[in-house]
């Protein structure tokens, strides 16, 4: 959600910590603060704004930071309204500075404990408490790492800490407890974030904390501890993607480029998994082959985009692999009891790899008895792929915008490549699986062909710009490509989308129906597109406004009440990830005319790394 950057370093910091907050605006975020140790005087001055980095940016231009030793932060209010005395960093008694991502659940009876004592407190927010419980055992003579330690042993929840002491001007601690949280390596300087995103324009070298980790950061030296106080060594890990990923390039969004690179996204999760006429079950891991013969049934948890994409591969599973596959919502999945069927594979989906929800209820999973647990995730370091028994990377690189496109698009590939790796054990023929490695290689190209008709789909938008309400409709696997697009139209337009099976019309929606209320249909050529064409007419018999996207043999042309545009034909199983690609587009333009910010949606955040 918000984001943590941090420096210590021979030169000054300010810079390089506002460069990191700009490269996190991505992640959504409604104030934004910093806190540098000035070296010559040797306080702590903090400068914080609540609205966009930019607003942060002018008052440094007016008075700014100067010192080789500081912390930063961009906040998504959970407790405390979004005003600059709830920004962070968070300072007690001048000496102490803390950023935090997460939420601390037990801070009230800490912050009784504190105002007890006679500590006042300025903010409303549970990050505050952290301060000063760490300022008070420096007052009682502890030493700061000890006093971080002993710190941390009292907070109940989830964070990823940065801390900085103004009596400490060669040293940051570092803590994580359900928030990530990455240390970059320099020479003769260290950098924290809570993304390596942040951190691209000075490092490309990273340490992933694991749970629990405990880190002193200095300007030559990185030392972790464990949750058990052992000293534990991580591999640096080179971050892989180029800082031209961050870069909108020729467009005015991140989303339109993120929307734009879809074929070659497509062709990354593709390359090195597929064989002349099958998939390569090596690209899962090691330990795939012995973990897939046993697999009997398959439970997927998700949230948001993820779960769609989860939905569809539902439908994938059960048609290929002919074996029972359940989903369900991460944040329901892990507060009810379940019941584990024999020798189910756990399958998680997540575009950051640190879901609060979903990282759970893999930690549950693992103790409830499932045979493996198997990630799909665009995150190599992330806490997902590690805690995994195995893991298929998506390779979409950086996604920027906060509503998902190309990171959507690569988890139903690479679901429809563990559906099919699933399915020769199953009854998949050879000829089976061949047909479709086929057709999942002509993807990238009919996936320029939709994209081409950008323009027309731009024209076709223009009949949104007045409306508050739509629905979507789609049957099979297109029910969850028709709830996608109507979550990426309420996301980033603002306007109320539905998305429902076409044949539940009749059960409720159809009231809703009028020519104010455009309904948005996804029809390949499939065996339900007869059954789709009488739920039209139901449509428009109700003087409902139709706009189609729809296979060219459809046999749907444009007429009263009806505006069709013609996508290429597709094999019926990869359907869903070309027919995604046009609501996109449709949402995209709405949002434009709208005026609303796309990139960076109103009380939205990136990565949701708080329940």
């Amino acid at each position: 959600m918000c984001g943590i950057v941090g420096a210590i370093a021979q030169r000054q910091v300010s810079g390089i910590l506002l460069e990191g907050l700009k490269r996190l605006e991505y992640r959504g975020y409604d104030s934004a603060g910093m806190a540098v140790r000035d070296q010559a005087d040797g306080q702590i001055h903090c400068t914080r704004r609540s609205g966009k980095v930019a607003e942060l940016e002018a008052a440094l231009g007016q008075q700014p930071l100067q010192g080789s030793l500081g912390i930063a932060h961009t906040r998504w209010a959970t407790h405390g309204k979004p005003e600059e005395r709830n920004a962070h960093p968070h300072l007690a008694d001048g000496r102490v500075a803390v950023v935090h991502n997460g939420i601390i659940e037990n801070f009230e009876p800490l912050k009784n404990g504190l105002i007890a004592k006679g500590v006042e407190f300025a903010s409303d927010t549970d990050t505050e408490v952290i301060a000063h419980l760490v300022h008070d055992k420096l007052n009682q003579g502890v030493e700061f790492p000890e006093a971080v330690k002993q710190t941390i042993a009292q907070l109940d929840g989830a964070y990823a800490l940065a801390i900085i002491d103004q009596q400490q001007p060669d040293l940051i601690m570092a803590a994580r407890m359900g928030s990530p949280l990455v240390i970059g390596i320099g020479i003769g300087e260290n950098f924290i974030a809570s993304d390596p995103l942040a951190m691209l324009q000075v490092t490309d070298q990273f340490i992933y904390l694991d749970e629990g980790d405990l880190a002193e950061v200095r300007l030559e030296s990185v030392s972790v501890r464990n949750r058990a106080g052992e000293p534990v060594e991580h591999e640096v890990l080179r971050y892989e993607h180029g800082q031209d990923a961050t870069d909108k390039g020729e467009y005015r969004h991140y989303m339109m480029k993120e929307i734009m690179e879809q074929p070659a996204v497509v062709e990354a999760v593709l390359e090195g998994r597929l064989g002349k006429e099958a998939v390569l079950e090596q690209a899962f891991g090691a330990e795939a082959k012995a973990i897939f013969d046993r697999v009997q049934s398959v439970q997927i948890i998700a949230c948001g985009t993820s779960y769609h994409a989860g939905m569809i591969a539902k439908y994938w599973i059960e048609e290929l692999v002919g074996i029972p596959c359940q989903i369900e919502v991460a944040s329901e999945y892990r507060y009810r009891k379940t019941v584990v069927l024999p020798n189910s594979l756990f399958l998680t989906i997540s575009q950051s790899g640190e879901t609060a929800d979903t990282l759970a209820a893999l930690r549950e999973a693992k103790e409830a008895g499932f045979l493996a647990c198997l990630t799909i995730c665009n995150v190599p370091g992330s806490s997902l792929v590690r805690e995994s028994d195995l893991s298929l990377m998506t390779n979409a690189g950086p996604e920027i915008g906060v509503a998902s496109t190309k990171a959507f698009t690569s988890q139903l590939v690479a679901l429809l490549l563990t559906a099919l790796v699933l399915g020769r054990r199953h009854g998949i023929s050879a000829e089976q699986e061949s047909e479709l490695v086929s057709a999942l290689k002509r993807l990238p190209q009919q996936l320029e062909q939709v994209l081409s008709l950008d323009s027309a789909i731009e024209t076709l938008s223009q009949r949104f710009a007045d409306k508050n309400h739509s629905l979507f409709l789609g049957r099979g696997a297109m029910y969850p490509v028709a709830m996608e697009g109507a979550l990426k139209l309420k996301e980033i337009s603002y306007i109320h989308a539905e998305a429902y099976p076409a044949g539940e019309l009749k059960h409720g929606p159809l009231a809703l129906v009028d020519k104010e209320m455009p309904v948005i249909v996804v029809a390949p050529n499939n065996s339900l597109l007869e059954k789709l064409k009488a739920n039209m007419q139901e449509v428009q018999a109700r003087g409902g406004e139709l706009y189609v996207f729809a296979d060219q043999a459809a046999g749907l042309d444009n007429g009263e009440g009806i505006h069709t545009l013609e996508l290429p034909h597709v094999h019926s199983l990869v359907g869903p990830i070309l027919y995604t690609i046009p609501l996109q587009l449709l949402s995209y333009h709405v949002a434009v005319l709208k005026g609303t910010d796309v990139d960076q949606p109103r009380n939205l955040a990136k990565s949701v790394t708080v329940e």
